[in-house]
């Protein structure tokens, strides 16, 4: 799957009464995970006797899990408690009808767009599987690296950004809204702030 190579393809079913016994799972959590996945199986194993690339300092190996779907509109926090669960390196083909999205969670549940599952297709690109494993983090998240940044620095930033910009629109609309004044004058000395501070993000 993925166009990954041939060597790195297995076919293993995860069945979710052993995650559930494994880790203890209260019933509203499995409740939860049932409600959305149907089935989980482990479909690519990337490690170096598979690839030609060593092994990183930190990621020996990383598994691709395909996770069929009841639903598309499914709980990522069911995503992002399965990656917490599997004490493993994981990207996620999250597939619906003959549509899939590929999923990683690296401090969050970060996603691509939907798209046939004929045409997902993803990369190994690194001179080690540290590199190969950020490679695909930075392709799944659609993060852009600034220079000088970390992959963690820049996730960090990027989420500031995003929640600036949703208070500067708030903010705005509050103030074209606002009748008196004096309120509409801080409204719009705290947007100048919010933008200068955006600003120096960038």
């Amino acid at each position: 799957m993925l166009g990954l190579p041939k060597a790195t393809e297995m076919s293993k079913q995860l069945p979710k009464k052993a995650i559930y016994t494994r880790f203890q799972m209260n019933a509203a959590a499995k409740d939860k995970i049932d409600a959305d996945i149907s089935r989980i199986t482990i479909v690519n194993e990337i490690a170096p006797n598979k690839v030609n690339i060593p092994a990183g300092e930190v990621v020996k190996n990383f598994f691709v899990l395909l996770v069929s779907l009841k639903k598309k509109d499914y709980d990522e926090r069911n995503i992002a408690t399965l990656s917490k669960l599997i004490p493993q390196n994981i990207l996620f083909i999250l597939e619906y009808d003959g549509e899939s999205r590929l999923a990683i969670y690296h401090t969050k549940v970060m996603q691509t767009e939907w798209k046939s599952s004929n045409e997902q297709r993803i990369e190994l690109r690194g001179l080690n599987l540290d590199t190969a494993w950020e490679n695909i983090v930075i392709a799944v998240s659609g993060v852009s690296l600034e220079q000088g940044n970390t992959l963690d620095e820049q996730i960090v930033i990027d989420e500031k950004r995003q929640k600036m910009e949703k208070e500067i629109n708030k903010l705005e609309k509050q103030a074209r809204t606002e009748k008196q004044p004096k309120k509409k004058f801080e409204l719009v000395q705290k947007i100048r702030e919010l933008k200068n501070e955006w600003e120096k993000l960038k």
